[in-house]
């Protein structure tokens, strides 16, 4: 990662200042819904008093029967059809059957449907009609009541048989419909609309599982009352709707239309809102079905005592609402739940009008901090980038250092800070290197004509020595000095050669040459060298031109020659290839042998660095002077010289990238 990067990256912590920012806005819209839920909280709490103390009917505490509005016309016919629209809300009654009633202008009507899977008929005239499956049915009219009994022995119509004597208004007899299916049997019928029943009892009497037969279960009636609706819109606030609920969530009246205020954010503002800024919102579904009875987790929480407010998506777009739910209590007791809502656009507006004006505020602020930094990172980025030109440009091809360059044009060795003082480091350490690399370089040429007289002044003595009468104990002794002397003498003579070799490189004149035929000379030369090794030789089609110094590049190969035959097993294998790249050809010699050591591919190609191990007595000591004579012909023709491993591991690859050496320009 680049200077600028890691400075630009550092810019980034001002986003700590638009994150600060969202976050307080965030806590604001908190508050400014807080307030808001207070004050409606109160405003429903108020309106359930009111309701509360008035002599508004209210449901009594307990379970009752929920009347709804028919949707359709119901046609007595025993079957559920005309029902369907009311059927999710149905009443279960005892453990095996469901209770659907509902009323219109035309009458009271009721279907009862029992699950059932043994059967025991009987019509209601019937002496065992009691015993057999059979409902009962006891209709509540203030103070009186009147029970029937209905049964039927097969599909069809049936009259109920009264059980009790006739009491005010109550029918003597009730006619319906029975019908049957697989699984149990339904039954329908319908009363006077003006009989003004306060309570209804139903009971579900089953052969099979035995029981009370006269048992009832009797409840209040439920219904929504428009008298109630009204008297409701007398209390609740404008812009609001309220809805009166039964304990049990049955919906018993209901004013009002939600509306929301204030105008209407841009679809830009409504995006920011809801993606950075809106709290969780419940979906609204639930609140806005058209349906005789809520079951929300509100209206449970109410009805145990405890008021609880709700924020939901809107039905208009861009708004919100809030809904309260209060408890109605008379006395100690909860009679009903209060639900109140209101719908506002203005808890969005304000919040983006905040966050808007705070990302402008933070964006500006950030862009000019980081122009800033981008300006200073750029400089500073741009004069490390010219001390790093002047140490890559310090070094020569051949490893030596400029010396002019750093004695007089070393950038930057002026300045007064840090990168200044960086600067005169680098050229204080680079005038120590290139004094010592010149040392090194002359070390060998110094050695090998320093050794020179003692060398002879050694050999002449021992010379002298064979002529004297020596025991036969110290002729040992002489003959391991001379060994030494050999030895000594060779390396001096190495030193020597390397130091020739340098010059020779240099002086070396160039001409025009097809390396296809040095190549393949070379390779023909090295096959009786390789003994039993086989030698590939992988030469390119066409001629292959370069301007070089071909005894130059032969040597070359010899070397890596010498080296690769070294290291290569008998049962190993060589190859030799040519090939032309851009703007000139690479040679590679490929062998068999043990991978190149991580630590040592960058420094095989410089001078006294050896692989081998440590010569044993009589063998001819290794300078590391044949990979350094490869590399300074590469460079003397404009290449460079490389060592890989290769990719299946079975040996290494030396290769020799030549571009040419330069065309000498004639005098005029």
């Amino acid at each position: 990662m680049s200077l600028r990067q890691k400075l630009l990256l550092v810019a980034l912590c001002t986003l700590a200042l638009p994150v600060a920012g969202w976050l307080y806005v965030r806590q604001m819209e908190t508050l400014l819904r807080q307030g808001q839920e207070q004050a409606l909280t109160a405003t429903a709490a108020a309106v359930a008093r009111s309701l509360a103390v008035t002599d508004i009917p209210l449901p009594q505490p307990g379970k009752g029967w929920y009347v709804q509005e028919a949707v359709n016309p119901i046609v007595i016919d025993g079957y559920g059809d005309d029902w369907a629209p009311m059927t999710p809300w149905s009443q279960p009654v005892g453990k095996q059957g469901k209770l659907l009633l509902a009323e219109d202008d035309n009458g009271f009507y009721l279907y009862i449907d029992v699950r059932v899977a043994r059967r025991t008929r009987a019509d209601a005239g019937d002496v065992n009609a009691s015993s057999a499956d059979h409902l009962m049915l006891d209709l509540v009219q203030g103070d009186q009541h009147r029970r029937y009994l209905i049964a039927s022995a097969a599909p069809g119509a049936f009259t109920a048989l009264t059980l009790d004597p006739s009491a005010g208004d109550l029918p003597d007899r009730v006619i319906g419909q029975w019908q049957e299916d697989g699984g149990g049997y339904h039954a329908e019928l319908r009363l006077p609309r003006g009989l003004g029943l306060s309570a209804l009892g139903v009971g579900i009497y089953t052969a099979a599982n035995g029981g009370d037969p006269l048992a009832v279960e009797t409840r209040p009636l439920w219904r929504y009352s428009q008298d109630v609706s009204q008297e409701l819109a007398l209390l609740a606030p404008s812009g609001t709707r309220a809805r009166l609920l039964a304990p049990a969530g049955w919906l018993l009246a209901q004013s009002g239309r939600l509306t929301a205020s204030g105008p209407q954010p841009g679809w830009w503002s409504s995006l920011i809102y809801r993606s950075l800024l809106a709290n969780p919102l419940e979906e609204a579904e639930a609140w806005t079905t058209d349906a005789p009875k809520l079951d929300l987790p509100e209206v449970a929480t109410a009805r145990d005592g405890q008021a609880t407010a709700v924020w939901r998506q809107g039905e208009e777009r861009d708004s919100v609402v809030l809904a309260t739910a209060v408890p109605v209590e008379r006395g100690q007791t909860v009679v009903g739940v209060l639900l109140m809502e209101q719908a506002s656009r203005a808890v969005p507006l304000l919040a983006n009008r905040a966050f808007l004006s705070l990302l402008l505020t933070s964006f500006g602020v950030m862009l000019v901090a980081g122009a800033i930094l981008l300006f200073f990172a750029t400089r500073l980025s741009l004069r490390l980038g010219r001390l790093r030109d002047a140490v890559e440009r310090a070094q020569v091809n051949d490893g030596r250092l400029d010396g002019q360059m750093i004695q007089s044009h070393f950038p930057m060795a002026e300045s007064d800070d840090e990168i200044g003082d960086l600067a005169r480091s680098f050229q204080k350490l680079f005038e120590a290197v290139g004094g010592y690399t010149d040392y090194l370089r002359t070390l060998a040429s110094k050695l090998s004509h320093e050794l020179n007289t003692p060398l002879a002044i050694v050999k002449s003595s021992l010379d002298n020595l064979e002529h004297a009468e020596l025991s036969d104990e110290a002729q040992p002794y002489l003959a391991r000095a001379r060994d030494g002397v050999a030895r000594l003498g060779t390396l001096v003579r190495a030193m020597s050669e390397a130091s020739r070799m340098e010059r020779a490189i240099a002086a070396a004149e160039p001409e025009d040459v097809d390396l296809v035929d040095v190549v393949r000379g070379c390779a023909e030369a090295y096959r009786p060298l390789a003994g039993t090794r086989p030698l590939e030789c992988v030469l390119p089609d066409q001629s292959l031109h370069l301007h070089g110094a071909p005894e130059l590049i032969a040597q070359a190969l010899d070397k890596l020659f010498d080296n690769a035959l070294s290291f290569t097993p008998p049962d190993g294998w060589l190859r030799l290839s040519l090939r032309p790249v851009d703007g000139g050809a690479e040679i590679e010699l490929a062998n068999q042998g043990p991978p190149l050591p991580a630590a040592m591919q960058g420094r095989l190609f410089d001078s006294l660095v050896s692989l081998r191990d440590k010569a044993t007595p009589g063998d001819a000591p290794h300078l590391g002077l044949g990979l350094y004579v490869v590399r300074l012909v590469a460079e003397r023709h404009g290449g460079v010289a490389s060592a890989r491993n290769l990719e299946d591991g079975s040996g290494v690859a030396f290769s020799l990238r030549l571009h040419g050496m330069p065309r000498q320009r004639l005098a005029g």
